[in-house]
């Protein structure tokens, strides 16, 4: 035997002693994951996380292995464990799926789970997929979307955001959630760290972890009115850091941030050299104080951008990315890979959509939301007043209130709402969507605060 067989044969035997060991370190996982839901303990431990991050920093320079290189290791290991804990874990998709299931048996269900307007898209749109078939878009096209409709986006979004673009700045992607999935899937490696602002949209991490990315979370809280401390967001960013999250007009708190604040979180991300993926798909519903993150001028700024609630167009599935044309580059050539290109039909009724004044939308939606709001009062429940979006995130002043509880059970009658904890460690919160008629809000609430008054 060689030397080289040789020193093959003890790396295939260190490889199966670590394959050995992490089936050893899942099955003790799972156990945590069960204890964890016995107790009503939720899944993410930053402060542990942390502390054995040091651990290994301290270890790596014991044995003289690459810092970086031990600390993505541990990222793998503790996204393994997050998989094996979460799964099952339920969410605003969990409880609009019991309650889409109830429905199909003839119970009658009030959805305040699911952010989709209960508004017609634009009249525009009727004639528009029509048209598109008598004028031939029914073909493949470019991966990244019809040169005209990025030309029409980039101008819309030039003009209504204050930030210049051009079409070569524009990704047209099935949905603002596709958008997020391409940038991480692109622009983020293994072991590799993003920065996520709590609460937030489940999809965030989902989409990093997929990327084997870790994420790591600035929790924000109701009694400092959701606003993230810089320090804290300082303090996070380490070597294997790559991006931080965005989302204002925030779901599901309706916070928005200040311009000054946003500008100074974007300016940390200049500093540390990081992408700054900025979910603005709410921005058609700020009611205070709202700038595009793509108006900093940063390089490394990726913005998304959906037509689902604006133009009340979820069913069409279309969205588009603002970003550096090398960005939109690498993100279009995973979008040709997965899809080929977005349906010509259904980018022909965009371009027809954005002619329409969606104004009558944002008055609609803010009456909804203020009906909320007033019944939520009512109700005792415990909430800032959003600055926009279409949601009130709420705490239960109950001791041990579970929000995934509660959910299940008000399903039973005729409401359905989305558990904080789908949104981080939000366990006594709810998610209510604004996104009903008036009569079938104030029902849906008086229905919820009954079911409150249940356990009184």
């Amino acid at each position: 035997m060689t030397d080289i067989d040789q020193l093959r044969n003890k790396i295939d035997d260190v490889t199966l002693q670590m394959l050995r060991l992490l089936k050893q370190r899942t099955d003790i996982a799972s156990q945590i994951g069960n204890l964890k839901r016995n107790s009503g303990i939720g899944v993410f431990d930053e402060i542990r996380e942390e502390q054995l991050r040091s651990e290994v920093s301290l270890l790596c320079r014991e044995i003289g292995l690459e810092e970086d290189l031990g600390k993505k290791f541990l990222n793998f290991l503790l996204n393994e464990s997050i998989k094996v804990q979460t799964d099952g874990r339920q969410t605003h998709l969990t409880i609009f799926a019991k309650a889409k299931s109830l429905e199909q048996q003839g119970k009658k269900i009030i959805h305040l789970e699911v952010g989709e307007p209960d508004l017609a898209p634009p009249q525009q749109v009727k004639g528009a997929l029509a048209e598109a078939l008598d004028k031939g878009f029914v073909r493949y096209g470019p991966a990244a979307g019809m040169p005209h409709l990025r030309s029409a986006l980039a101008e819309h979004f030039s003009a209504k955001f204050g930030a210049p673009v051009k079409q070569e700045n524009i990704l047209v992607s099935p949905g603002g959630r596709f958008a997020i999935y391409l940038a991480m899937s692109t622009l983020l490696s293994p072991g590799d760290e993003v920065i996520v602002i709590e609460p937030a949209w489940p999809a965030y991490r989902d989409c990093a972890i997929n990327a084997g990315s870790k994420v790591r979370t600035v929790a924000t809280t109701l009694d400092d009115r959701w606003e993230p401390s810089l320090e804290q967001i300082e303090k996070t960013i380490n070597s294997n850091t790559r991006m931080i999250v965005l989302n204002y007009p925030n779901n599901p708190t309706g916070k928005i941030l200040l311009p000054e604040i946003q500008d100074k979180i974007i300016d940390i991300a200049r500093k540390h050299d990081l992408y700054v993926l900025s979910d603005e798909i709410y921005s058609e519903y700020a009611f205070s104080r709202w700038k595009s993150a793509a108006s900093s001028n940063y390089e490394k700024t990726i913005v998304t951008q959906s037509f689902s609630k604006s133009h009340a167009m979820t069913g069409f599935r279309i969205g588009y990315t603002v970003a550096d044309p090398k960005i939109i580059d690498i993100m279009t050539k995973l979008q040709a890979l997965c899809i080929t290109n977005v349906a010509e039909p259904i980018q022909y009724a965009a371009l027809k959509a954005l002619q329409a004044d969606t104004s009558g939308n944002v008055k609609s939606i803010r009456t909804k939301l203020d009906v909320i709001i007033s019944e939520a009062k009512r109700a005792g429940l415990e909430f800032v007043v959003p600055d926009g979006a279409m949601y009130v995130f709420a705490n239960v002043p109950k001791p041990g209130f579970d929000g995934v509880e509660f959910a299940n059970r008000l399903l039973n009658h005729g409401v359905a709402v989305a558990p904080g904890e789908g949104f981080g460690s939000y366990k006594g919160f709810i998610r209510i969507s604004a996104c009903q008629d008036e009569n079938k809000l104030k029902e849906g609430m008086r229905l919820l605060d009954g079911a409150l008054r249940e356990n009184i």
